[in-house]
């Protein structure tokens, strides 16, 4: 029988010398697997492993929405970014009259801390003001499954322009190994009908089935393909697995993230012998130290 999860501050205020062992309890409770450190084969499991020993400082820059678009900036060029409205340090700081009439506002250092603003006449600044407050005062790391790339970025709120239709167009996600791309998949109406499917780095469809069902249609190459292939083994190639994800609107390429333990490790894959397959793509790097939590 496998152990409840542990709320927030139990994980926040957890000692790093017992963070393998947490770590493994909480897969367990996730999963109903046990989560081998010593041999992980799984890239479930070696995704744990990443955590845990991985989340090097280049991480913890490239995990900040802020910071990451310097980088971008540096490989590959600012014009594959979605453009920034403002940054500010609390929710009191911003000035909505400096702000167009449709916006992203996103928190920083976690994922899905977002509001996204299509009529600023309509906004509830009383409610988004409520979630940003309460999201500035947590530390993602300790969210959901010790994801620790997280743990000292300093939180910030940023603004970025409103591109039409960004969360209806196709998401194209690049999982990549040193510089490889193994699988791409690209999700679909994620807020409505979620659909996810998988293709190979030649765009032949795969039968592979992870979190949601797969589309029916076809779904066409994107007119930036190459040049996604392309963006993907370059941003990855230091990294043992890292995520990498676009969006293409009107046939403009728009960078969306880079991601290091994308679901937290913890997605079922369908055939299982794929989740295998990904393990033995994923060499794993010499072990860092597992950082220390400055705040």
């Amino acid at each position: 029988m496998t152990e409840a999860i542990k709320d927030y501050d139990f994980y926040y205020n957890l000692p790093v010398d017992q963070y393998e062992k947490e770590l493994k309890s909480w897969y367990e409770s996730v999963t109903g697997e046990k989560l081998d450190l010593n041999n992980p084969r799984h890239i479930n499991e070696k995704l744990q492993w990443l955590k845990l020993y991985d989340s090097t400082p280049l991480k913890t820059k490239l995990a900040d929405k802020y910071l990451v678009r310097e980088w971008i900036r540096q490989k590959i060029g600012g014009q594959y970014l979605v453009p920034l409205l403002g940054v500010w340090d609390s929710f009191d700081e911003i000035d909505f009259n400096e702000l167009p009439e449709r916006f992203a506002l996103k928190a920083n250092h976690g994922s899905g801390w977002n509001v996204i603003v299509t009529d600023k006449s309509n906004l509830d600044k009383k409610a988004a003001k409520t979630k940003f407050d309460r999201w500035m005062k947590k530390n993602f790391a300790f969210v959901y499954g010790m994801e620790l790339q997280y743990m000292n970025i300093p939180p910030k709120i940023i603004a970025e322009k409103y591109i039409e239709q960004i969360d209806q167009v196709y998401d194209y996600k690049f999982m990549c190994f040193n510089g490889r791309v193994g699988f791409i998949w690209v999700d679909i109406d994620r807020f409505t009908d979620h659909k996810r499917t998988f293709f190979s780095d030649k765009w032949e469809r795969l039968n592979i089935v992870q979190h949601c069902k797969n589309a029916e249609m076809d779904i066409p190459k994107p007119v930036n393909f190459d040049k996604m292939l392309e963006f993907a083994s370059l941003l990855s190639r230091d990294f043992a697995l890292a995520r990498v994800d676009f969006y293409e609107v009107e046939e403009k390429l728009y960078f969306g993230e880079i991601t290091f333990t994308s679901a937290s490790g913890i997605e079922k894959i369908t055939p299982p012998e794929v989740g295998y397959l990904m393990g033995n793509m994923c060499t794993l790097p010499p072990k860092s130290p597992i950082p220390q939590r400055k705040f």
